[in-house]
């Protein structure tokens, strides 16, 4: 395995993304800053800079062109990913805690804190493509979801963009309708279609797998789950012996790789493998830990994979970003272990 240390942080990471290609990382952190890097060498293209908080969440649209970033400035920002332009500002009263494209790129959703009174809440933005238009966006949202239960943590859309997926505080994975067809655009407070109690503590993190039929939830409770995205049924459990922030899924090997780990607050007494910083991987239909891979020097905050299975990253509460390449033998050797036979029982 290649790893890549990334020095621009510093304070502990947020969110990192890669892009459709995957040739861009972007990376925000508690410094308020935004970077971007080239996976291959991680090299730091450049630095969006305007935010005047911790930036909690950053998407990119599948043609590279639009960047948004969540802060707890209370702020969404839209960037042009090719000039660092700040495009349009969104203003809410609490911060900005989640950020998310749909798959066209047409609208974005926004998940703000309850705080000094106002509830949770997610907001569905049209986004205008015209590039021309990159400016003139619409401040109003098409869609409005309020929480009166259990805060939504996380949330992503669905593959084809009828639904929207949230993780709340309470561990709940719920499914809500975003079909245009069903519904009025406005405030919506009773779109809930179904829900599960996946977890009994927060969803630190919901990422929608490479097909789109299930979704890699990580919690608090030590657990990572595998969803069906559309039934909300509980496919494969994971249990581990620390708390998770982050979860992903290999598009091309049958594993699923965890982090986490002890509290920051405990970091500073705490060695590396006391505190279990460690990439942790999973088989996938076994659910059974195969392997471990160190490097961070505290909790690891989030996990992203590359879109061709090639690689994978994490940032960390050190402040570092890596980026792991796998071997040629990863891809080559047989995932079950070289004695694994299936019995056929026909014969």
């Amino acid at each position: 395995m290649r790893p890549i240390v990334l020095s621009g942080h510093t304070r502990s990471l947020n969110k990192i993304k890669f892009n459709r290609e995957g040739d861009l990382l972007f990376s925000v952190s508690k410094d308020n800053l935004v970077n971007v890097w080239f996976s291959h060498n991680g090299e730091r293209l450049g630095t969006y800079n305007g935010h005047n908080g911790t930036v909690w969440s950053v998407d990119v649209d599948r043609e590279t062109l639009l960047l948004v970033t969540g802060s707890a400035d209370n702020q969404v920002r839209l960037w042009n990913v090719k000039t660092g332009e700040c495009l349009f500002v969104w203003e809410f009263p609490t911060a900005a805690k989640c950020v998310a494209f749909n798959k066209r790129g047409t609208q974005i959703l926004v998940i703000t804190e309850e705080r000094m009174g106002h509830r949770g809440a997610l907001r569905v933005f049209n986004i205008n493509r015209d590039p021309a238009s990159w400016t003139k966006q619409e401040t109003e949202p098409m869609r409005m979801i309020t929480f009166s239960g259990s805060k939504a943590s996380v949330a992503c859309f669905d593959v084809f963009d009828h639904h929207i997926i949230t993780g709340h505080e309470s561990g709940k994975v719920a499914l809500y309708s975003h079909d245009e067809k069903e519904g009025e655009t406005g405030i919506d407070a009773e779109l809930e279609i179904h829900h599960t109690m996946a977890h009994a503590e927060i969803v630190t993190d919901l990422q929608l797998g490479w097909d789109g039929t299930y979704i890699i939830t990580s919690s608090k409770d030590k657990s990572s789950h595998i969803i069906d995205a559309s039934t909300l049924d509980i496919i494969k459990t994971y249990m581990t012996d620390t708390p998770l922030n982050s979860a992903i899924s290999l598009p091309t090997r049958p594993y699923v790789i965890m982090g986490g780990g002890q509290e920051a607050m405990s970091v500073t007494t705490t060695s590396a493998r006391q505190g279990k910083f460690e990439s942790r991987f999973w088989h996938k239909i076994f659910e059974e830990e195969c392997a471990r891979l160190p490097g961070h020097f505290g909790p690891i905050n989030t996990l992203a994979v590359h879109p061709a299975g090639t690689a994978y990253a994490s940032g960390g509460e050190d402040g570092y970003v890596r980026i792991n390449w796998f071997d040629e033998s990863f891809f080559k050797s047989k995932p079950y272990g070289p004695d694994f036979e299936i019995e056929n029982k026909d014969q």
